[in-house]
């Protein structure tokens, strides 16, 4: 018999707790091919509300929608080479049609930089051409890894990529961060998520850019950080190399500047790993498919009473624009329904049975606290109405609770192995060299072998730069990095990471 709840604990095995959390909460099915999933209708649901919310905002920054190609020539790809070596063990090549070998092969979009810049370089001809702004939904495929994980990891995931083009510098400054601001709504406002806005260090920024912006999420269980969304500016690297240039109104002949932009569907695996518990997931209700479920609880003879009892509710619930179901099935008990809809992360679950018909009321079982709360009938929908926002509001203060408590400052590197080692990430004076970035991951993984691994997931024991928070704290002159003594120049955001 197939086992439809959740065994493993986030504490004693997490990346088992959260495969088995995904495939029986029914969110992912695995295929024959490794790292290629299918995102089921209850994932897809809640990448649609990410879309549908994210879509509506860029579209009023004058961004407009768009499909380019899936396919790139290897001629293309390697205009770039600085861009090419940054995803070339990850591209996959179609190298036959049928049985014959083709003449050049073609390379699967790993990102759509090489794809699209030709197409602007042959757009972009005047000033009044400016600003071009267009973004994508689409599929990308990026194949070279050992241990893909469901959502986080994937050979092809979803995503909407956004691609910019400025007559200056200032433009496109502004859009990074006003896209950078959208990627915090949909974790914060939307997923409930915390995170933190900064700038990648230059040897974390997206290969061939100018500067990138991150937001980085935490995963409480593991103490791991994880990158959710990033806005680039490209700088005029990109154009100069696909002369993409403008006449501006002297008439001069001048290169765009450019920003890239990237949301995907691993921020649903980032909303999982946060909120999940032990009976399976805890869906923020902004984005939960369901928000409400309805369970009737009856004896064999007054099924059909509470059964339209339930429908009645379920109708004035979905008048008032809430996403509910009544889950009628005669083939299951209310216990085992509870079950269900608590391991799929329903927000609210409400009983109707005999006694709650008698006096009026109807019971409210809260996914993310278990507390069960008694509703007069007459006030049902204003009151689900309020619950549903104080669940939103709890779970962003729970989880954003947790991670100012593991969010360590250090100031040496003792101190930064200790928090790094007790599941933190780690605020360090950092002098921001390449070079010195680069003996953090040696230094830290050789000395913290004892913590090295989840092998499910391939997580290694080494720490990363996360970004250099835009939030500064007072650095006094002089104050050394914390590996390599040489003057510090930001408090940077270290640990280990996805």
């Amino acid at each position: 018999m197939a086992q439809i709840g959740v065994q493993a604990t986030r504490k004693d095995d997490f990346s088992e707790w959260y495969v088995q959390a995904i495939t029986r909460a029914e969110l992912i099915e695995y295929t024959d091919i490794s790292g290629c999933y299918v995102i089921r209708p209850w994932a897809f649901s809640i990448w649609e509300i990410i879309q549908s919310f994210f879509d509506g905002e860029i579209k009023k920054l004058g961004v407009k929608n768009a499909y380019f190609p899936c396919f790139v020539s290897q001629r293309a790809l390697k205009a770039e080479e600085e861009h090419l070596e940054g995803f070339k063990p990850e591209v996959a090549w179609v190298t036959k049609s049928g049985d014959t070998e083709m003449s050049e092969p073609i390379a699967i979009r790993p990102t759509s930089e090489t794809i699209m810049y030709p197409l602007y370089s042959k757009w972009v001809r005047s000033h009044r051409d400016l600003p071009l702004k267009l973004n994508q939904w689409c599929n990308v495929v990026r194949w070279e890894f050992k241990r893909p994980v469901p959502f986080l990891r994937t050979r092809e995931f979803l995503w909407q990529e956004g691609h910019s083009a400025f007559a200056n510098k200032a433009e496109a400054d502004e859009e990074v961060l006003q896209i950078l601001d959208l990627y915090r709504q949909v974790f914060e406002d939307l997923l409930a998520v915390p995170v933190t806005r900064g700038k990648k260090t230059d040897k974390e920024k997206f290969a061939g850019g100018l500067y990138t912006t991150t937001c980085e999420a935490y995963i409480a269980p593991n103490g791991r950080a994880i990158q959710a969304a990033t806005s680039h500016c490209l700088g005029q690297n990109f154009a100069e190399i696909f002369d993409i240039r403008f006449e501006d109104e002297h008439r001069n002949k001048t290169l765009v500047w450019q920003n890239s932009w990237g949301l995907t569907t691993r921020s649903i695996g980032i909303m999982i790993m946060v909120h999940g518990d032990d009976d399976g997931l805890v869906i923020p209700p902004r984005v939960a498919p369901v928000q409400v479920v309805i369970v009737p609880v009856y004896t064999k003879t007054n099924a059909e009473l509470i059964n339209k009892h339930c429908s009645e509710v379920c109708k004035l619930l979905t008048e008032a624009g809430i996403r509910v179901e009544a889950d009628l099935r005669d083939n299951y008990k209310s216990a085992w329904k509870y079950n269900h809809w608590e391991l799929r992360g329903v927000p609210l679950r409400l009983e109707i049975g005999q006694r709650d018909l008698d006096q009026k009321q109807i019971i409210a079982a809260r996914r993310d606290t278990k507390q069960k709360l008694t509703i007069p009938q007459s006030v049902i929908v204003d009151s689900v109405k309020e619950l549903l926002i104080t669940i939103q509001s709890d779970m962003f203060e729970k989880a954003k609770q947790l991670k100012e408590e593991h969010t360590k400052s250090a100031v040496t590197w003792e101190q930064f192995l200790v928090h790094l080692n007790n599941k933190n990430i780690v605020k360090v004076p950092f002098c921001c060299d390449g070079d010195c970035e680069g003996q953090v991951k040696i230094k830290s993984a050789e000395q913290s072998k004892e913590q090295t691994t989840d092998l499910k997931f391939e997580l290694t024991g080494s720490a990363k730069s996360l970004c250099i928070p835009f939030e500064q704290d007072s650095l006094p002159s002089g104050t050394p990095c914390f590996c390599c003594q040489q003057p510090a120049k930001a408090w940077t955001l270290f640990g280990r990471s996805y």
